[in-house]
């Protein structure tokens, strides 16, 4: 029965050492992510682009719509 308890207590203090380790790796930046804010950068500019592309078009669909209106009227 002695044998349990001294494993147990062993454990606890393994246990205890190893959350403290990934505390500190934590804390010293071990775990940024530092290759997915490069990659990201290739990708923001296609977005970018096709909203443009969007706007480009709803912009010319309402003037095609305001064109046809005045002739309309006219």
């Amino acid at each position: 029965m002695s044998v349990i308890y001294l494993l147990i207590t062993i454990s606890i203090f393994v246990a205890v050492g190893f959350f403290i380790a990934f505390v500190i790796a934590v804390k010293s930046g071990q775990y940024d992510d530092d290759y997915t804010p490069s990659v990201r950068m290739l990708f923001d500019d296609e977005t970018v682009k096709s909203e443009s592309r969007n706007k480009k078009i709803v912009f010319a669909s309402q003037d095609a719509e305001a064109n046809s209106k005045k002739e309309k009227t006219q």
